[in-house]
């Protein structure tokens, strides 16, 4: 039997978080960014911009929190809530612990880093009085880091290098940079999903959620549904959502040693893709003051066709 899951946030409870994190971040952001394009080249730019800079994202993580939180809490199965329980006070210590190691490891510690944030919501995160719990390691996530993204990009800059010193006081052909856009896209494909499947391994009661996905099969469908949205300059970026949530929902699992429930989702791609492009039109003439009704309808709509059985 199919028991589908719920999200019961709206967007008018979201909305006092978002206008404030859209007047102390966004806005802020924007101006000082525009700021940083008008100054004359060879002229320092004001010492104070960029301590704004952190203040800017200090204040975007602590909104995030309580967005997250909201998130988190309206997630609904069988009429029983997820419960968060994590403090704000805890949140920002792994916060400001985490950049600190990062900046003295010059970059090191950052996957250890991510996984506290990924770990930090799960973990505080209950259901029907049992905790969930996040089985990734920061040590996995940096071999994917080194060897899906760090290493490949090291290759293909020393060869773009070459390739412009070979032109050395010549003009550049365009299709150099069209190759390097398309190398590093192919790049990002085993990225993503080595990153993705690495993010849901979660252990609750004696279940484990994770995907039983196939590593070429799998980065074939992102392969494509990136490939459509680029030749669509867009349009089908929704479909590619869709399809890419559908492929992977039914191949999540909460496996229990033999014991398996399998999760789907019910899809009805025509509707559902006018319905997402219409919240994302909606946002975009409401200059982002319809956003949370966007994000809480778009995850309400595709959370009650998400099932487990």
């Amino acid at each position: 039997m199919k028991n589908y899951f719920d999200f019961t946030l709206t967007g008018k409870k979201l909305l006092p978080v978002w206008l404030l994190f859209y007047a102390l971040f966004i806005t802020p952001y924007v101006c000082l960014i525009f700021t940083l394009k008008n100054i004359q080249q060879g002229k320092m730019p004001n010492p104070y911009i960029f301590p704004l800079f952190l203040v800017l994202f200090l204040t975007a993580f602590a909104l995030t929190f309580y967005i997250v939180k909201l998130i988190i809490g309206h997630f609904v199965f069988k009429g029983k809530n997820i419960v968060f329980e994590g403090s704000f006070g805890g949140f920002i210590a792994k916060i400001l612990l985490g950049y600190l190691l990062s900046m003295i490891t010059l970059g090191i510690y950052m996957p250890w880093f991510m996984r506290d944030m990924h770990s930090f919501f799960i973990d505080n995160s209950s259901y029907d009085s049992a905790p969930f719990k996040f089985k990734g390691t920061g040590g996995k996530l940096f071999k994917i880091f080194l060897l899906t993204l760090f290493l490949p990009m090291i290759v293909l800059s020393i060869i773009m290098v070459k390739f412009v010193l070979s032109y050395s006081g010549q003009q550049i052909p365009l299709f150099i940079s069209y190759i390097q856009q398309v190398i590093t896209w192919i790049i990002l494909i085993p990225y993503m999903y080595c990153f993705y499947k690495w993010a849901l391994d979660i252990d609750y009661k004696n279940y484990n959620i994770s995907w039983e996905t196939k590593f070429w099969d799998s980065c074939l469908q992102f392969a494509i549904q990136i490939f459509l949205t680029i030749i669509t300059f867009g349009i089908y970026m929704p479909m590619a959502i869709l399809k890419l949530y559908k492929y992977f929902a039914e191949r999540t699992v909460a496996a229990n040693g033999e014991v398996k429930r399998n999760f789907g989702f019910d899809n009805d791609d025509r509707k559902d893709f006018l319905f997402i492009w219409g919240q994302i039109l909606l946002t975009i003439v409401t200059l982002g003051i319809y956003y949370p009704w966007h994000l809480c309808n778009i995850l309400k709509r595709l959370t009650s066709k998400t099932y487990v059985e």
